[in-house]
């Protein structure tokens, strides 16, 4: 179906996104940091990136802040993984130009329609 990247460096998160985006046939691309995540982008070109929030180092918002200036990543869907539910965490989301994001602990129906929607604008 489609390559995706996820971005976690939760090993419990990495593997439930993994194990469900195979499950729906698509392709998955990993990095466990920012740094990591910015270079695959930018070899691997998936169709969708899935970015967690809280990342060592860079975080999540300044890496999608990244792939948003860089002409080569800026058209990649950018979804963030979080567990900032708070208000204002959504704003802080779209201004750093994540185009959507899945709240954690990761429904799997919702995981997999939030995916499914955005690789549908792609």
């Amino acid at each position: 179906m489609a390559k995706i990247l996820v971005i976690e460096d939760n090993p419990t998160n990495m593997t439930l996104a993994v194990f469900l985006l195979q499950s729906a046939g698509h392709i998955v691309v990993s990095a466990t940091d920012a740094e990591v995540g910015l270079t695959l982008a930018r070899h691997e070109r998936p169709s969708l990136i899935l970015m967690d929030v809280q990342l060592p180092g860079i975080d999540g918002l300044e890496a999608t802040t990244l792939l948003k200036r860089d002409e080569a990543t800026r058209a990649i869907p950018v979804i963030a993984l979080t567990a900032l539910a708070m208000k204002g965490d959504e704003e802080r989301i779209r201004a750093a130009g994540c185009d959507g994001y899945i709240a954690k602990p990761m429904n799997y129906k919702e995981f997999l329609a939030t995916v499914a929607t955005h690789l549908g604008r792609a």
